[in-house]
């Protein structure tokens, strides 16, 4: 029987062949074609955040009197994980504007539902994350875009603060890091709420200031547990935002 099944598999048309070199085809040439697409959407999505950026960095500095300080610069390529305060819906462009480097921020997987706007978002470098799905599929997400190089947005409070002052930190940024073997630069944005709190429906003008705080390499990172590297990101933060509340009323704290 196995002699029989060995035999009729050797007997195989030549027309079997054929077939498969014309899939084999098919398949580099709709390989090219998915490169192509890709390629495109990488230059579109250049193109519309260098475009965004330069609008809106104008809008900002004449509505929000926008201002921001950092201690150095930020590294220009590998995975960053920017640790943020989060005061209003405009932090996410804020921080765009603070840098030259292309940022990532997390966004609902149902805004991606719509086709135009989903292209759009995508192309802005959007992480689409299911609040539906478990904690450790969206950490999954997060980690695997970090180990691809790109700089993704992590706000530790987990929403906009309802008072203006900063809330309760969850400490999962930690493990993010860690697994993704990436540094950490922490930031607070002050006056973004007095612009825009959750009570109203559009902003309005004010002085929004970003203070960025000193860059914990990714050896820092390796070297400390869990819970030494959330603490030390929690303190910077504090010391961040009191540091900036006292720049933007003209004190200068020592």
């Amino acid at each position: 029987m196995v002699l029989r099944q060995i035999r009729t598999q050797d007997k195989v048309p030549m027309s079997f062949f054929k077939k498969n070199e014309t899939t084999a085809g098919d398949k580099s040439s709709v390989s090219k074609i998915v490169k192509k697409i890709e390629s495109h959407q990488e230059w579109w999505g250049r193109w519309l955040y260098d475009s965004l950026w330069f609008l809106s960095r104008t809008f900002g500095v004449a509505l929000f009197g926008f201002r921001l300080r950092m201690v150095e610069r930020l590294p220009k390529t590998g995975g960053l994980l920017v640790l943020s305060s989060h005061q209003s819906l405009l932090d996410p462009l804020l921080l765009g504007l603070a840098t030259n480097r292309r940022l990532s921020s997390l966004a609902r997987s149902s805004l991606f539902t719509f086709g135009p706007f989903a292209s759009v978002i995508a192309a802005l470098g959007a992480v689409p994350i299911d609040r539906n799905a478990s904690t450790v599929t969206a950490m999954r997400t997060v980690i695997q875009r970090l180990r691809t190089g790109a700089a993704v947005i992590v706000f530790p409070e987990g929403t906009r603060t309802a008072s203006g002052q900063l809330g309760d930190m969850k400490k999962g940024f930690a493990l993010l890091a860690k697994r993704a073997g990436v540094p950490i630069v922490p930031v607070v944005i002050v006056g973004a709420y007095e612009c825009w709190p959750r009570s109203r429906l559009v902003p309005c003008p004010g002085r929004i200031r970003l203070e960025f705080g000193a860059v914990i390499t990714a050896e820092e990172v390796e070297s400390l547990s869990e819970s030494q590297l959330a603490e030390r990101c929690i303190t910077s933060l504090h010391d961040l935002d009191r540091l900036a509340r006292s720049t933007q009323r003209g004190h200068v704290l020592h």
